[in-house]
Parts: structure tokens; sequence; C-alpha cells
């Protein structure tokens, strides 16, 4: 990890700069195989299954009995853990819901919203490296407590064919309506088009690689809605002299083991915490199975030693971060001071994991600085809203003469003869 100390603010930008890659020969990849999805369905995902995959199916779609067979591969320690979650998901989605009220923005004139499911969503759940059943959770109860009617749910399958138990499990206690074997690229285009077999959905949601992100770009161009532009995992930790070393290394590391381009960086006013910060990493590094992906993610990572925590506010903001952990003594007067991060986590009890796992909140953040304009998946991720309004005689006497004069000022003049028409009758 690169230490760096008291930086200018002119500098800033260019320290916090992601990992960039070279997505030339990607974007040609990726465009190849979803035209040739869009065009040919079902044989085109079986054929890239295989070769991506590395399996050969014989069917797209997950039996009842498959998911049924799926709970005695699950230990009951996990499935109660999984239905911890559940409870504290559900239950942090539900206070969501939105409460439509109708506003008389003039006498006579009546306007409201209401709140409608999108009817049929999608969602990509990576079962690579890591099968992130936790995912499962965070789309699928949303997506339910919201009304959607079909909720699809695309993963990659192991060389036996295959979904991870796990997977099934969560979707099952989750509501998932329909469950087919099919990973990156080809699962995107495939609900994005539709296939024999899958159908199409209207909006996408889902982590993956740099081909899975890649392909979600691309198909929301003309095709279909997705969740976010999204990048690499991250995490920024604010801490000071207060904070356990220990801690902030763990955070650091279980941020790191997401993926070889994942980024953590450390901010504190305390010159001592990086060094002892430093040794802890290297004790628990030693420990970790995935300690190569690791060591790749740490050499993206810095440590970054600033004067005040004024200037950590501010460094923050410019930032962005997916994940922020603030473990310091005033951490809520810190807190209140940041504009820009997808979540926030607080105190020297509250880790990311928590987040990622249990508490409650939705691990589905935007990455890459996107947090400056988006928010993380949540219940309204999967509604729209529809205006409506009602007008009356009077209503229409009140602002007619305004609607006449802005349509005529802007030479829209059937505009203006739709209300003239009515106040002259």
């Amino acid at each position: 990890m690169q230490i760096i100390k008291y930086p200018a603010p002119s500098d800033w930008a260019n320290i916090l700069t992601r990992p960039t890659f070279d997505t030339s020969q990607l974007n040609e990849t990726v465009e190849t195989v979803l035209s040739d999805i869009r065009q040919r369905g079902d044989a085109a995902v079986f054929e890239y299954e295989e070769r991506f995959d590395k399996v050969k199916l014989s069917s797209l779609a997950v039996t009842d009995d498959e998911i049924k067979a799926a709970d005695k591969y699950i230990s009951d320690e996990l499935k109660d853990a999984i239905r911890l979650a559940k409870k504290n998901i559900d239950t942090f989605h539900r206070s969501q819901i939105f409460e439509s009220k109708k506003v008389e923005t003039a006498e006579g004139v009546t306007c409201w919203q209401k709140s409608v499911a999108i009817e049929k969503v999608g969602l990509y759940i990576p079962g690579g490296t890591a099968p992130l059943f936790s995912t499962v959770l965070m789309l699928a109860i949303p997506a339910k407590i919201a009304g959607c009617k079909e909720i699809v749910l695309c993963s990659p399958p192991n060389k036996e064919g295959q979904i991870h138990p796990a997977i099934l499990f969560a979707a099952k206690e989750a509501g998932v309506n329909k469950i087919f074997k099919a990973g990156g690229i080809q699962a995107v285009g495939a609900m994005a088009y539709g296939t024999q077999s899958i159908p199409k959905v209207y909006k996408i949601f889902g982590p993956g690689n740099q081909y899975v992100m890649a392909a979600k770009q691309l198909v929301s161009l003309r095709d279909v809605a997705i969740d976010m532009p999204a990048g690499p995992s991250e995490v920024q930790v604010i801490a000071d002299e207060t904070a356990n070393p220990a801690f902030v290394a763990a955070d650091l590391l279980s941020q790191a083991e997401h993926g070889r381009d994942s980024q953590v960086i450390l901010t504190t006013t305390s010159e001592p915490l990086i060094s002892d910060v430093l040794q802890e990493i290297e004790l628990q590094l030693f420990e970790l199975p995935r300690r190569e992906i690791v060591e790749k993610a740490l050499e993206n990572s810095k440590l970054i030693l600033l004067k005040t925590d004024n200037e950590v506010v501010k460094m923050t903001n410019l930032y962005a971060p997916e994940h922020l952990i603030i473990e310091t003594s005033d951490y809520m007067d810190i807190a209140d001071r940041i504009i820009n991060a997808g979540s926030v986590f607080l105190g020297h009890y509250t880790p990311e994991s928590a987040g990622d796992y249990a508490s409650g909140t939705n691990h589905t953040l935007p990455t890459n600085g996107y947090a400056k304009a988006y928010s993380g998946v949540n219940l309204d991720s999967f509604v729209k809203k529809i205006t409506f309004q009602k007008i009356t005689k009077d209503g229409i006497q009140n602002i007619g003469k305004a609607i006449e004069i802005m349509a005529e000022n802007e030479e829209l003049f059937a505009h203006k003869n739709a209300v003239t028409l009515r106040l002259k009758k």
C-alpha cells in the first residue's frame, strides 16, 4: 500500500484515481456476444455457457426439484443466518414504502403521485470466485415488497451444471419466480432481449465483473433499464487515534478480498495509526485464503495522512466512496458533513460486513465516484411513480390564462388552443 503524507489539495484528484484497465477489446467481445444472443436466443446462450463457464447444459431453467434438493446442502446454521438477514432487510425496506397524498396546487387543481412496481425485473447474481447469495436477498426482497410480478434470476452454473445451493435457497426464501443457469454477458443479453427460455425484463440489477458491467451499460442504451453504472468495489476508512488498528486493518482487507481491481483507502490525521494499521494488515493478510487477490488489490490502495478533519471530509466528498467507515471519537460530527457516499458505517463496532449481510441496509451501491449522483438500490429502485392531475371548471379558469401566455411565448399554439377552447366553453 502506498503511504501519502499531507498531499496538497491540487493533487487529491490524481491521488484518488481508481484503477483503470484497457476495455477496448472487452467491449468488442461484449458487443459480439450480445448481438449473437439477440439473433439466436437460447442456442447462443448454450454455446457461450460451454465456452465461458465450461459447462454443457441441456436446459437453462432451474427445476423445482433442484431448488428443493439445494436444502440438504445448506447447514441449519446458514439457513438461520439467511433468515435473520432476510428479516432485517425486509424490515428496513418496508420502511421505505411510498405514501401518496393529493395536493391542491391551486383552487380546483389537484395533483398526486402513484407508486407502481416495475412488472418484470432481472437479477444477476455472480457465482464464480464467490457465490453472492447475499445479493439475492438484497435484490429480491425489495422487488417482492415493491410488488414486481416477475422476478427473474440468472447465475452461472458450476462445471456440473448446478447453481450454488445457497443461491437457490436464498432465492426461494426471497420469493424469486424463475431461476436460470446463465452467467456473464449471455445472462445480461438474455434478460435484456428475451430468449426462448429466459423472459425479457424491464430492468436489470446486480453486480458482476467488467464484462457484466460493460454488457449492462450497453443494453441500457436502448433495450432495458439498469440499476446503476458500476465498477470495482471500494471502501474508505476515516480513523483517528481512538480507532483500533486491528479493526481498521480488517475493514480494509475485507473489501480488498472482493477482487484484484478493488480499492481501499485509509484517511487519518494520526501518523502513528498508519504504521499500526500496516502491521495489522501484514498479520491478518497471512491468514486469508484469498491472499493473492487481496495483495493485488492492495497495490491500488493508499494510506493518506491529512492535517485536519476538515481536509478529511473534503477529500471524502471528492472521492465519493461506495462504502465509508468512520472510526473516530466524533463520528457523528464527521458524518453530518458527508454528502457523497454510497453507504456509511459509524463507530468502532460497525464493520462494512454488517451492511453486506445482515444489518438491513442494501449492499448494491454506486462505485467509481457515482455516489456523487446515484443512490444505492432501495425500494424506489423497483418502482416508478406516475403523476395524476384533476382540474375542475374553476381550476382551468384559475391557471388557464398563464398556460395560454406560456404556450404562446414558446410558439406552441396547439398547446394554447387546448386551453382556449375549454375557457370559451
